[in-house]
């Protein structure tokens, strides 16, 4: 199984840096992928300085594209970090993943390209002005 993660890891996030695959499930109806970053700090929004003080953790769920007939669950462990920096707005901070997390953000980047992509798309006869 644990060969199997790593070519899941290459596979699916050569293209983002600092995230690890923790568990992969497939079945019938869906693949469910667990992943978490690996850096040790990231950056405020706010002000941009970096803290490594975690604050809290939780589960993300992006929104993807499903892939083979399967719907893929992508559950990402977000970890918050704290900010006691009185210059700066922000007290606590989630960490992104780019390529996979934005703030306020849904659908992952493979999402987002193919929702613009069918939302740009000719779905019938235009308007008859």
């Amino acid at each position: 199984m644990e060969e199997v993660v790593l070519q899941l890891e290459e596979l699916l996030f050569a293209s983002i840096a600092d995230v690890a695959v923790l568990s992969v499930d497939v079945n019938d109806e869906a693949v469910r992928i667990e992943a978490q970053s690996t850096v040790a700090r990231s950056d405020c929004p706010g002000c941009g300085g970096w803290s490594r003080r975690i604050h809290s953790s939780y589960l993300r769920f992006p929104a993807d594209v499903p892939s083979g007939g399967r719907r893929v669950v992508l559950c990402l462990r977000v970890r918050g970090f704290l900010r006691p920096v009185i210059s700066c707005g922000h007290r606590t901070f989630a960490e992104q993943m780019p390529g996979l997390t934005r703030r306020y953000g849904g659908p992952s980047a493979c999402g987002r390209h193919c929702l613009l992509s069918a939302s740009r798309s000719p779905v019938g006869p235009g308007p008859a002005w």
